[in-house]
């Protein structure tokens, strides 16, 4: 399974009891189904290996993973530190106007007033907030995703408008 045809739902943080249980960090974009997801990809060696889930229960923004063939502490502690993927195809459509955060990535992005300011680099969560980081001229730019910057994104040209504010690229 090749790594671009999957997005990012967690990482394994640590093991959890002596039955071969892992305790996974989830990403703000794991889809809400999860439990009902018989299988996820664990990255190993910069490659996707399947995993069949044998249990999974989700506290929070973390989840408790059994998955099958996994049945001891140091079989878990050999998956601890990887990320967890799903197929791309496996998550539900993000919608006109949402996105999910990898869908975004090398979208443009120009100002009403600036022009074009540069690419999408990355998204960063910041507490509930999401931010655009912007490669501007060699510079990070941090543009949060909300109503008053945010004015169109269109997926089908690979653009996001943005309005920011007088200065806003001089701080």
């Amino acid at each position: 399974m090749e790594i671009d045809s999957c997005f990012k739902i967690g990482f394994i943080l640590r093991t959890h009891g002596l039955k071969g249980e892992v305790t996974v960090s989830l990403e703000e974009d794991a889809p809400p189904n999860l439990p009902g997801i018989p299988a996820v990809f664990v990255e190993t060696d910069n490659r996707l290996v399947p995993y069949f889930v044998h249990s999974l229960s989700i506290h929070g923004k973390k989840a408790f993973v059994k998955f099958e063939d996994v049945d001891s502490i140091e079989a878990a502690e050999k998956l601890v530190k990887r990320s967890l993927f799903l197929q791309k195809s496996a998550r539900a459509k993000s919608g006109p106007t949402g996105f999910y955060n990898d869908e975004i990535i090398d979208f443009k992005v120009t100002d009403e007033d600036l022009g074009e300011l540069g690419s999408v680099v990355d998204i960063m969560q910041a507490g509930t907030n999401r931010l655009l980081v912007i490669n501007h001229g060699g510079k990070e730019v941090l543009v949060p995703v909300n109503s008053p910057f945010i004015i169109n994104i269109n997926k089908r040209k690979r653009l996001i408008t943005v309005n920011l504010p007088e200065g806003f690229l001089d701080i």
